[in-house]
């Protein structure tokens, strides 16, 4: 494979579904089972780890480059809808919340931090409810904090807004 064929490039923002936004420090060529492998390195600083991810499997693994514009704007439109609480046992929502915040897919976080969001003056979250919330904030948060180029606490702050136009 050649080198400008690959769809990332050293210090690049992507985001791998299972662990959110990482940062591109290398493309190697690594020795598997007597068999050459060009991977990309991927730094996740939040969680100290180092992901290598073969170039050839990159796209069908999820990786992607940060969100664009428009499917950010949509994002940010989902936070201010309403939120949609389907009347099933929790057990059954938490994996579907849990689905949607690992497909990497910003619009189905969005939704996850939209249906678990409390205002102060709405009922307490259980624990788990608020784990997932949580999770689902700070994936959102870094690619927003990734894209705008500021820290993660102050993508909070512009997601939360969005959040409070909502109520």
């Amino acid at each position: 494979m050649s080198k400008n064929s690959l769809a990332f490039s050293v210090d690049d923002h992507v985001v791998y579904p299972a662990h959110g936004v990482g940062t591109i420090r290398a493309v190697e060529t690594q020795e598997v089972a007597g068999m050459s492998l060009e991977v990309y390195v991927i730094t996740f600083d939040h969680e100290k780890m180092t992901l290598r991810v073969p170039t050839q499997k990159a796209v069908t693994s999820g990786l992607r480059p940060l969100a664009e514009g428009p499917i950010m704007t949509r994002a940010l439109t989902t936070l201010k809808g309403r939120a949609r609480v389907k009347r099933t046992m929790w057990s059954r929502r938490a994996q579907e919340y849990e689905a949607k915040i690992n497909s990497g897919d910003l619009i189905s976080i969005a939704e996850v931090v939209r249906d678990l969001h409390r205002a102060d003056n709405q009922p307490e979250q259980s624990y788990s409810e608020r784990q997932l919330y949580e999770s689902a904030l700070d994936r959102m948060a870094r690619e927003v904090a990734a894209i705008e180029k500021i820290d993660r606490d102050a993508a909070v702050g512009i997601l939360t807004k969005s959040l409070q136009k909502a109520a």
